[in-house]
């Protein structure tokens, strides 16, 4: 049946008036230089026009524009289709090649449909990123002579994706190269147990925990990391994000488990923004001191499934805090406690026991002699000797203190006066051992104890047991001298 002469107007009419951008070609050349490569032996045409990239422009140079309509004209910037077909150099420029490789796959393999995304250029200079779809027409398909080919211009679309994918690349670039620690996490479990112990009717949920302390670990086991960044990676030791997620029980364990009790407490109260200080452990066991950072993100309230977590490695402040409190409280030289800690002790011991307290005052004998003769070195070497022997000999809560130059004190919290003397038998007895490892001058000390049956009596005590260990440092003298004499 033959299309009558209205139809064939009506067709014409669509075309031009159409929407979109459409193309009649003829394609008749390019089935001739198919064919010719198949006669040649040619199996495979994108391996063939890859080993010659030439062979794209015989490709190109087979394709017949025979009438394009007004939506192409006015998409191109084009006034007219003669101005567009001579300026087809300016349309289909740049590199094409693997979307035409894409093209050409499609008719190689005996499709009649093709489509693929490229480039093209409008007369004005405008970049289009086009969408195509190519149909050999009914009729047709044995020469290929009539191909309708309709071109979608999606360039905000594909502008739009692009600058997500900036986006996206961008927050991925600045998550992975942080120099804090980040953590994405899923926290949506933890909401619907919380919820749920809500809707039980419990109100005190600090009472709750501690009555169920299970209920902690439960909750613990419930967070889900979707992902870190490489810093967490360093921080903790691991190798891996898969290496970390499998062992991420000797991350948080210990002293974790009150902590996050602490941040759900917060959580039940509402307060969706933390920071607090906790303690993890590096994979290899490593104590990692950390300043936390908890954020629900904003648009994920409603079910908590993704919280920004940042760490900040303060291990090294923790040391040097340590190590501060430490010098505040210690004798550098001897490693004892020093006297402002004996003070504030003496103090705590006289206010709040427990009595009786038994105080012992020590003094090394011969230290001005020993600096005199052998210089200071020699002097605080027997400091620290006196130091071994005290250390060796007191153990928590007694406290062993140097609260002067060669002078020495002990408070002994509920000790009477049998557990002083059977620890004033334990220096002498270590002092003597003391002796024999060190060879040369022997370690001699002056010793007094009393006992303070009540806090209002340590004082006293204090006194007495100065004024005991001067009489023995008087006999000590007094022998020495003798024994000078009778040498």
């Amino acid at each position: 049946m033959t299309p009558s002469p209205s139809t064939d107007n009506d067709f014409e009419h669509m075309f031009d008036l159409a929407p979109v951008s459409l193309w009649l070609e003829d394609f008749s050349e390019l089935k001739t230089l198919l064919d010719g490569w198949r006669s040649d032996g040619v199996v495979d045409a994108e391996a063939h026009v890859r080993a010659d990239p030439a062979r794209m422009q015989q490709y190109g140079a087979c394709l017949k524009v025979l009438r394009v309509n007004r939506r192409t004209l006015e998409l191109f910037a084009a006034p007219d289709q003669d101005t567009l077909l001579a300026s087809l150099d300016q349309v289909f420029r740049g590199d094409m090649f693997e979307q035409a490789i894409s093209e050409l796959r499609q008719l190689w393999s005996g499709s009649l449909e093709f489509s693929n995304q490229t480039v093209n250029y409008a007369l004005d200079g405008r970049r289009l990123d086009v969408h195509i779809r190519g149909r050999i027409l009914p009729g047709h398909e044995d020469r290929w002579d009539r191909v309708l080919i309709s071109l979608e211009d999606n360039t905000a679309q594909i502008g739009a994706s692009a600058a997500v994918l900036r986006s996206e690349q961008y927050a991925r670039g600045l998550f992975e190269n942080s120099p804090v620690s980040l953590w994405v996490e899923d926290f949506s479990a933890v909401k619907r147990l919380l919820d749920g112990v809500r809707a039980q009717g419990i109100r005190d949920f600090k009472t709750f925990l501690k009555v169920h302390p299970e209920f902690v670990t439960r909750c613990m086991q419930e967070i889900r990391v979707i992902d870190v960044n490489q810093q967490t990676l360093d921080m903790f030791g691991a190798d891996s994000k898969e290496m970390l997620f499998k062992q991420i029980g000797k991350v948080f364990r210990g002293e974790m488990q009150e902590s996050f009790a602490e941040q759900l407490l917060d959580l039940w109260e509402g307060r969706l923004f933390q920071q607090r200080e906790v303690v993890n452990y590096s994979l290899s066991g490593e104590a990692v001191y950390i300043h936390m950072q908890f954020a629900i993100l904003e648009e994920h309230r409603h079910d908590w499934s993704m919280v920004l977590l940042s760490l900040v490695d303060i291990t090294a402040r923790k040391k040097a805090e340590a190590y501060l409190e430490y010098l505040g409280k210690h004798d550098v030289l001897t490693q004892l406690r020093n006297r402002a800690f004996y003070v504030e002790e003496l103090n705590r011991l006289t206010r709040k026991g427990p009595w009786p307290v038994g105080v012992v005052v020590l003094d090394m004998n011969g230290l001005k002699g020993i600096n005199d003769d052998a210089g200071h070195a020699a002097g605080d070497a027997m400091l620290r000797r006196v130091g071994e022997v005290l250390a060796k000999a007191v153990d928590s809560p007694d406290c062993a203190a140097r609260i002067g130059g060669d002078e020495f004190a002990l408070l002994l919290p509920a000790a009477d006066e049998r557990a002083t003397q059977a620890l004033i038998d334990r220096i002498v007895s270590l002092l003597e051992l003391n002796n024999q490892f060190y060879p040369g001058r022997p370690l001699s000390l002056s010793i007094g104890m009393a006992i303070a049956p009540s806090g209002d009596q340590l004082e006293a005590a204090v006194h007495r047991a100065d004024q005991a260990m001067y009489a023995e440092k008087l006999r000590y003298y007094q022998q020495a001298g003798m024994e000078r004499r009778r040498t």
